[in-house]
């Protein structure tokens, strides 16, 4: 999902890190504890990740070893919460992707134009969801054909002949849940 390392991640390098600069010094355990005045257990400890480093204990080894504090703790980095969105067009229909991950089910926002309103249904796996943000959603499930308007919301399973398109003169937008076969069938809307 994301390279940047979390909290608990930057705290989990840390003894690593620790072990590698000491040993790259050439300094023995018992050396750096005689330097810092922490003892060669405690030492042997934080390097083996048995106890939580602290600025306390850290200040000391970095300035012992000689290494800046940032080559032993690295800076946790925020991921950017926002989805970046790469709109996909086809026949005036526009899928936007609104989540981040690789696994089903995904979120959509769908947007509609007015004159897609014939219906085409199609069948695939998986189950879908549908909310109206705004204006009026055909929907042709199976032998129902049934209009919703904005705030409304449906499921149904996608293996029932399928179909959902305008109503009425505007457009239509809708946020979808469903998987890579929905995605495909969303935008393959063929015309007769």
């Amino acid at each position: 999902m994301d390279d940047q390392p979390s909290v608990d991640a930057a705290i989990e390098q840390i003894a690593p890190r620790l072990r590698r600069a000491r040993t790259r010094k050439g300094v023995s355990l018992a050396r750096l504890a005689r330097a810092t005045g922490i003892s060669t257990s405690t030492l042997s400890r934080l390097e083996s990740a048995q106890r939580k480093p602290s600025l306390e204990l850290l200040l000391p080894i970095t300035a012992a070893l000689g290494v800046p504090l940032d080559e032993i703790v690295a800076a946790p980095r925020i991921v950017d919460p926002r989805v970046p969105q790469h709109p996909t067009r086809k026949d005036g229909r526009v899928l936007i992707p609104l989540s981040r991950q690789q696994g089903e089910p995904r979120a959509y926002k769908l947007t509609i134009p007015a004159h897609d309103e014939e219906p085409h249904p199609r069948t695939h796996t998986g189950h879908e969801w549908l909310y109206v943000l705004r204006g009026r959603l055909r929907v042709r499930l199976g032998e129902r054909d049934f209009v919703m308007g904005e705030g409304e919301a449906a499921e149904f399973d996608c293996r029932i002949p399928h179909w959902f398109g305008a109503a009425g003169r505007g457009g239509v937008e809708v946020l979808s849940l469903f998987g890579k076969q929905g995605e495909r069938i969303h935008l393959r809307t063929p015309r007769s």
